[in-house]
């Protein structure tokens, strides 16, 4: 679909002082994600053209974008750094490409928490609140993507569910996490609309569909100098074992607000930011960056470690088998040219993969805790070398959940969902990563909240159309 000449020539009129782009490379840019980590979303979204970007530095400019849009019926894509996995910024029906990466500052610093734009890099935002002297030491963020370096905040919060840091702080729609989210209106005259605490899971993970987020205010911690570890096992089962007491050792010390989970028994009490279990088929992949690090016959366990926990960390390792072969903070990781490892977790392992072999796609799935580790025996054997297990560990309010994201030899759509209905057969959750739509992938029921502040904030249906399925013709106002 493309829009019509005279609209999209009046939003140019409308906007001329501003940075706007029809350069077809840079369309061709920002209107990609990592979609292509699926072959199934790879050959739906490859056509898929934005057909004007419009860069803007202020919310007031985010104003004009969205009036101009808005009184010309032109559909509107939000993008910032475009690290999203499933073609949440990827236009479907053309349009304008709004880049919000120049709407970057952080605009407050208190104890607790910070107030910041939405297009800041990560990166950018976890160096000034550690940099800050409001709290001695520093602070810095809950949780993070594995692309933290190029993600923006406000991408990570709309599309994002967790990441390093949810071991140890739950998920991003845990209670005061995120406490307020400020966007624009999709409307003739454009209005600000501020959701606080609860009411801001009306625009997260909602994909961009609800409103044009430009500010968030993010809860924050003291800053924790982490040590980056890896722990090697002679078995998976192994590596499994030792990541469900460290995880249990890590709530112990870090007990999440509101949970109304039962607090874990007896144990060690230690802290961590990040824990992944990855097989030793993965080593391949790593090669260039560990070496005998991470060898071909030996499976691994990535965390972050807390320095004081450090000795009591490997005091459980070796009582489960392991054997320590890297312990470096973040900087001496950048002096020795090693990738951190939350760089060796979450969606990066495919992404780590894919570098060698572009064949192999991803699958997002959840276990039930406590975690049956006999049944991801089973699964191992039933796939073989079709699929590669890789395991996170996290919290969330309701307690323990361990994330899989294992990687898997395509060979065409209708096997992938074979192993999909047969890992829902095994009482796993699927998030499916082979679809564009909220509800498709991880949701699977429409969010009704999060329509009716569509209704009040994109009443003309124009805020990154076909991405949610909630959405029906009859809501549209003329």
């Amino acid at each position: 679909m493309t829009t019509p000449h005279e609209k999209l020539d009046a939003v140019k009129l409308a906007l001329s002082d501003l940075s706007l782009s029809q350069d077809p490379t840079q369309l061709d840019i920002k209107s990609r994600d990592y979609y292509w980590y699926s072959p199934v979303l790879k050959a739906l979204l490859d056509p898929c053209r934005g057909e004007l970007i419009v860069r803007v530095r202020t919310e007031g400019e985010v104003m004009r974008v969205a009036a101009a849009c808005a009184t010309q019926r032109v559909n509107i894509t939000v993008r910032g750094g475009g690290t999203g996995n499933y073609g949440q910024c990827v236009p479907l029906e053309g349009g304008v490409i709004l880049d919000i990466t120049g709407l970057n500052r952080v605009l407050d610093i208190q104890a607790g928490s910070v107030r910041v734009q939405a297009g800041a890099l990560v990166l950018d935002l976890e160096r000034a609140v550690r940099a800050s002297s409001v709290v001695a030491g520093g602070q810095e963020l809950l949780m993070f993507p594995s692309t933290r370096d190029t993600a923006t905040i406000g991408g990570f919060i709309r599309s994002g569910y967790g990441g390093a840091g949810s071991v140890r702080n739950g998920i991003l729609k845990d209670p005061g996490n995120v406490t307020c989210i400020r966007i624009v209106t999709l409307e003739e005259t454009p209005r600000i609309i501020e959701l606080r605490d609860a009411d801001i899971q009306k625009v997260h993970h909602a994909f961009g569909t609800n409103g044009i987020m430009t500010e968030l205010t993010l809860a924050l911690k003291p800053a924790v100098e982490w040590v980056h570890h890896i722990a090697l096992f002679s078995s998976y089962r192994m590596a499994l074992e030792f990541g469900v007491a460290a995880t249990e050792a890590v709530a112990r010390a870090n007990p999440i607000k509101g949970s109304i989970a039962a607090a874990p028994g007896p144990g060690p009490v230690l802290d961590a930011f990040e824990i992944t279990a990855v097989d030793q088929r993965f080593a391949p992949f790593y090669a260039d960056s560990f070496g005998p690090r991470f060898p071909s016959n030996r499976d691994a366990v990535f965390s972050m470690v807390h320095p004081a926990s450090l000795e009591g960390w490997r005091t459980l390792m070796r009582a489960h088998g392991g054997e320590e072969t890297m312990a470096m903070t973040e900087d001496e990781l950048t002096l020795a040219k090693l990738v951190p490892a939350f760089e060796c977790a979450w969606n990066h392992t495919t992404l780590m993969a894919l570098r060698h072999d572009k064949s192999w796609t991803n699958l997002q799935t959840v276990y039930r805790w406590p975690l049956d580790i006999d049944l991801l025996e089973r699964q191992m054997a039933r796939y073989g070398d079709e699929v590669l297990m890789h395991h996170e560990f996290g919290r969330d309010s309701t307690g323990f959940v361990v994330f899989g994201l294992p990687l898997v030899a395509f060979i065409d759509k209708e096997r992938i969902y074979e192993i999909i209905r047969e890992h829902e057969a095994d009482g796993c959750l699927v998030f499916d990563n082979h679809v564009y739509t909220i509800e498709g992938g991880g949701m699977k029921t429409i969010d009704d909240a999060q329509i009716n502040l569509k209704k009040v904030a994109d009443p003309h249906g124009l805020m990154n159309p076909g991405k949610t399925e909630g959405w029906k013709a009859e809501y549209v106002q003329a």
